[in-house]
């Protein structure tokens, strides 16, 4: 059983100032995450000279930093046998094509039928992650987006992944059909992102905490009223893409919380209405795909290239309008 670790470090003279969650973090003995280092400090477990800190605190050289750091607790997932499709699995990590209508991890309020649910049945254990009902997930995707993230399962590996990501060295791809056409056929949106000020459910450009957020797209496919994107997330913030296209002024189509479904098809004339109400009912959700994942595997090196299609109501989608839509 795991014990807890009492430990003592003495700030090197090489340090200047530094947030001392970062300076832990990036401590590999410790093989903690920064979000299991702010709760440390935020529970009184983690001091500078003897005094309990903010996690912005700023050390410096010859600062004596203690740490009691407690086993992880028991984790409360319920393992759960629902159906999985796994592109790529081995004893370090495993790729998931998540479907449409999965929650990844689970929240207040819906503790079972998840990602992580799903995972625990499979996998028996998983890395410990920022929070002890998500084990395993480095990276996120809406309920009702779909496609490929990668799941961790032993901690090193989690660690190891959260950097890369933060380093911006895993390459997430997507498909997005959007409203209207965008001016320029290949651009980037560079627009900080944090919590609606209309509700918290809801993120916006330039709210909350907004914090940086940069998505790049490309232009794929051309239809009467929509574009096809090829779209890449150089950061990863809560809904980025769909914020940052609806403030574009083009919402990804069919989304119901940015623009994309009953909002902007109102403004649709003539002969398109008839079109737009089949599309609509044929995707009862956002056209967004995580299609392609990259990276390379932490622990054995390899160069690691995951693609897969969009499911079949986007592929539906796709063909109503290649036949009638252009």
């Amino acid at each position: 059983m795991a014990e807890t670790r009492e430990l003592t470090i003495t700030v090197p003279e090489t340090v200047a100032a530094e947030r001392v969650d970062r300076f832990l973090a990036a401590r590999a003995e410790l093989n903690l995450t920064r979000n299991r280092i702010q709760r440390l400090i935020a529970k009184g477990l983690i001091t500078v000279n003897g005094a309990a800190v903010a996690k912005r605190h700023e050390i410096t050289a010859g600062d004596t930093i203690a740490l009691v750091i407690p086993p992880p607790p028991p984790r409360a997932v319920i393992p759960e046998d629902l159906p999985l499709t796994i592109v790529y699995e081995d004893e370090f990590l495993a790729v998931v094509n998540k479907p449409a209508g999965m929650i990844a991890h689970p929240a207040a309020g819906r503790r079972a039928g998840t990602l992580v649910n799903a995972l625990v049945h499979r996998y028996g254990t998983l890395a410990a992650g920022s929070a002890e009902d998500r084990p395993g997930i480095v990276h996120r995707l809406d309920r009702d987006t779909t496609g490929l993230l990668v799941v961790a399962r032993n901690d090193d590996v989690y660690l190891a992944l959260q950097k890369k990501l933060q380093a911006r060295e895993i390459h997430r791809h997507y498909l997005a059909l959007v409203c209207g056409h965008v001016r320029e056929e290949e651009g980037t949106i560079d627009a900080p992102i944090g919590r609606s000020t209309a509700g918290r459910r809801k993120m916006q450009v330039n709210g909350i905490r907004a914090r940086q957020a940069v998505t790049h797209y490309r232009l794929k496919d051309r239809f009467r009223s929509y574009d096809l994107l090829e779209v890449r997330l150089e950061t990863g913030r809560t809904h980025q893409i769909r914020v940052h296209l609806a403030h574009l002024g083009h919402p990804v189509f069919g989304d119901p919380d940015y623009g994309g479904r009953e909002s902007w098809h109102r403004g649709i004339h003539g002969p398109e209405r008839p079109l737009a109400a089949r599309l609509l009912a044929v995707m009862n959700r956002q056209a967004l795909h995580a299609f392609r994942l990259a990276f390379t595997h932490p622990a054995t090196g390899e160069a690691l290239r995951f693609e897969a299609p969009p499911p079949e109501d986007f592929a539906e989608l796709l063909r109503l309008l290649d036949a009638e839509g252009r």
